[in-house]
């Protein structure tokens, strides 16, 4: 899959929130294709709620999704799950399900009621689990896994049903540093090999600004800057979106925005960047 041929996913003019409360107002984006995009901001900014709207998860309350111009409310559910792959924040698995039973579990979009499993499904599978490196662990209990280990074979279920977008909400929530860098550095081959339009809820700002092609930085459920890190995250966006205090710096190893809080320039918690 190229830029060219990927999905376009859009928002246009949605509304979005709960009962009795909107969190989101009239928000216009574009995702762009076959990139990966990163969305950041403090938190009940409204990025998770923007992300399931996204998915279908939930219903917009005004405007639209919009899956290469088509409202995603028209497509039928199966046709809308073999283009747009969701890993939530918080996912959970049955007690005893293997890594190989759960990977294959991605495949249910592509299967009819009655349709037998073939040897494409397999394929798939086996495929999924090779590129984010679970295969070894086929046969353990997502239970017994390290944190790192199981979020890779979420993403491994994700890829087996070869999404063409890819929504992560905050998928290294709760990983040390390295399984972090593990999770994200898997997430940018994905992106580079296969052209998936991925977009990802990250919590981390510095993270965001290394590994995201393009940066939207929401704030009271509006998108205040969006573009390429190093257009985008300054330290006037970075004390608006944050109420932070902050130096924003070239990264001395990858040259993208660095974030540095100022010493008592903290107006809000810095966790929630």
């Amino acid at each position: 899959m190229t830029p060219a041929t990927a999905p376009r996913l859009s928002a246009r003019g949605l509304a979005a929130g709960y009962p009795g409360r909107r969190v989101i107002e009239d928000l216009d984006l574009d995702f762009a294709a076959g990139r990966m995009t990163m969305v950041i901001g403090a938190n009940a900014c409204g990025k998770s709620t923007l992300l399931s709207v996204l998915a279908r998860v939930n219903e917009p309350l005004g405007g639209t999704v919009e899956l290469d111009g088509v409202d995603i409310r028209t497509l039928p559910r199966r046709r809308f799950a073999q283009s747009v792959g969701l890993l939530p924040q918080h996912p959970t698995a049955p007690d005893g399900l293997t890594v190989a039973e759960l990977v294959s579990r991605g495949r249910h979009p592509h299967r009819g009621v009655f349709q037998r499993w073939s040897a494409a499904d397999t394929a798939r599978v086996d495929d999924a689990m090779a590129k984010t490196g679970v295969s070894a662990l086929a046969d353990r209990a997502v239970g017994d896994l390290s944190g790192g280990q199981r979020q890779r074979v979420w993403i491994a279920m994700a890829l087996a049903q070869e999404p063409r977008v890819l929504l992560l909400d905050e998928p290294t929530t709760f990983l040390d540093l390295s399984h972090q860098i593990e999770v994200l550095d898997l997430l940018r081959t994905l992106n580079r090999t296969d052209g998936t339009t991925i977009v990802v809820v990250l919590h981390e700002l510095n993270l965001a600004a290394r590994y995201a092609d393009d940066l939207v930085i929401m704030s009271a459920g509006r998108v205040v800057a969006h573009g390429a890190p190093s257009d985008v995250l300054t330290r006037e966006v970075v004390s608006q979106a944050f109420d932070l205090d902050a130096l924003v710096i070239p990264d001395p190893l990858t040259s993208t925005p660095l974030v540095i809080p100022v010493p008592g320039g903290a107006h809000a918690a810095a966790d929630e960047a």
